[in-house]
């Protein structure tokens, strides 16, 4: 944020990530082309693109990223979220970049050359300790082999070119699907790439799901992930009517994967926050994030808290688990008027608490 001296206006100015710093770097790859950019960051990448792309189409698998772009949308600049395109147009170039999760790298290379034309050519970005030195073993056969092109800012630029045709992108080559005992019994999770799921029961989760309350009417699940808590709430209480709620494309989608799989019925849609969710819940469920990238923040805690009282009906139940270390209690007494710790172990408490105000 600056200061303008001469209106005395403060600018908002959005700084571009290091990767993307690196893409600008090298704009003479992107002269008069139709560019792809998949897995974006929080910044105006895309738009910048603009100034030497003749076209550009963004996906965001973050919805709080696409929500921060959305804005910009012009005839020049498509902007999409989800985890697939809706159509099957070929660019000149593709740009990604790359993940954390190195198998979710490896799926959104096959969604790049699915929409290269032939030749097209291939720009990975990331930062030297985010994975990506791995990519030159990683590439397909259907690229040649990645080329580094450029190395600054503590991030790497690779680039390569679709030789071959890729297949399509099918999201059942990208799932993994296991049985998961819960204390509701057992239900099948399907995981895919770049979702934080185990094999088993997270000790968060089963703390959790060990002191799950009768609940009733609508509930949100806040943050579903695959959809294993849902999947446990409506196995014990089938009844309910549950909205599921993440940021991630890929977690919706496999929360998605996950009901279909058990034979359950809820609604899943993206939220940045409670933002987008509609009217009162009779109960907000949660194993909720509480991380900014890489650092753990109190501020995502404390603004679920106070966004939840606004959400919940008279009597509404909020049932969370949260890491001991974080401060959640004094923001609850605050918007809840007590503090209701139902179980606690050396790493989680659950939290439980009525809205009656």
């Amino acid at each position: 944020m600056r200061y303008n001296s001469r209106s005395n206006f403060l600018t908002v100015v959005v700084v571009l990530t290091n990767p993307s710093q690196l893409i600008l770097r090298n704009s003479n790859l992107f002269e008069n082309q139709n560019v792809l950019v998949l897995n974006y960051e929080d910044d105006r990448l895309p738009k910048h693109l603009l100034d030497y792309a003749s076209k550009v189409t963004a996906l965001a698998l973050d919805f709080h990223h696409h929500l921060q772009m959305e804005p910009e949308a012009c005839p020049e600049l498509s902007l999409f979220f989800g985890h697939s395109l809706p159509n099957e147009e070929l660019f000149d170039t593709a740009i990604i970049y790359y993940p954390k999760a190195k198998a979710l790298a490896a799926y959104l290379i096959n969604l790049a050359g699915q929409h290269l034309k032939p030749g097209g050519q291939l720009v990975v970005v990331g930062e030297n300790k985010g994975g990506i030195r791995s990519l030159v073993k990683q590439a397909p056969t259907y690229f040649d082999k990645p080329f580094k092109q450029d190395n600054a800012r503590h991030c790497l630029l690779y680039i390569s070119e679709l030789i071959n045709q890729a297949p399509k992108v099918r999201l059942t080559d990208w799932v993994s699907q296991y049985q998961l005992h819960t204390p509701q019994g057992e239900v099948t999770v399907c995981n895919l790439v770049g979702v934080f799921s185990e094999k088993r029961l997270d000790e968060g989760t089963k703390l959790l799901l060990s002191n799950l309350p009768n609940m009733k009417g609508r509930v949100l699940d806040f943050g579903c992930g695959a959809g294993v808590i849902t999947a446990a709430l409506l196995k014990a209480q089938p009844k309910l009517q549950v909205e599921c709620v993440d940021i991630n494309a890929m977690a919706l989608a496999s929360c998605e994967l996950t009901l279909e799989a058990n034979n359950f019925t809820a609604t899943t849609y993206p939220s940045d926050g409670l933002a987008q969710t509609q009217d009162k819940f009779d109960g907000i469920i949660s194993n909720p994030p509480f991380h900014d990238g890489l650092k753990s923040t109190p501020e995502i805690a404390k603004k679920f808290v106070s966004d939840s009282v606004k959400k919940l009906r008279k009597g509404g139940v909020w049932h969370i688990v949260a890491n001991r270390h974080l401060a959640y209690s004094d923001t609850i007494e605050t918007h809840f008027g007590q503090v209701d710790v139902i179980a606690e172990n050396n790493k989680y408490k659950i939290y439980s608490n009525k809205f009656n105000r």
